[in-house]
């Protein structure tokens, strides 16, 4: 047996989103960035208490994976979690932004936590 894959209902989800609806996705993700408001940081905040969250195509979900996915072209599981690097999340800043494991934005909890934002990094 070859050429098996196994999709999960998010990358799905995004397969058919990127496929089909790229043009109008990516169109809602710029108006989502534009909208937000640039900290000092390099950040663009949403003006929510906590993570916005974005409705597309009948899924909801927070802002700032929207945003990653749509306009990296990614088909993210739900094993991926969209990383901030900024540790910031309401930052919707596509550059703060990347694609990580559950261990691994454990361990930037755990890093910030010990070392604050390095924000030459970003």
């Amino acid at each position: 047996m070859t050429g098996f894959s196994y999709a999960d209902a998010s990358q799905q989800w995004f397969a058919v989103v990127l496929a089909d609806h790229g043009e109008e996705a990516r169109s809602r993700a710029f108006a989502l960035v534009e909208a937000g408001d640039t900290t000092e940081s390099g950040c663009i905040e949403t003006p929510t208490q906590d993570a916005r969250r974005v409705r597309f195509m009948g899924r909801q979900m927070p802002a700032y994976r929207f945003i990653f996915c749509i306009l990296n072209g990614v088909e993210a599981g739900y094993d991926d979690v969209v990383r901030h690097r900024c540790n910031n999340k309401r930052c919707i800043n596509p550059l703060h932004l990347e694609l990580g494991s559950r261990g691994e934005n454990l361990q930037d909890e755990r890093d910030f936590a010990a070392n604050g934002v390095d924000f030459g990094l970003l």
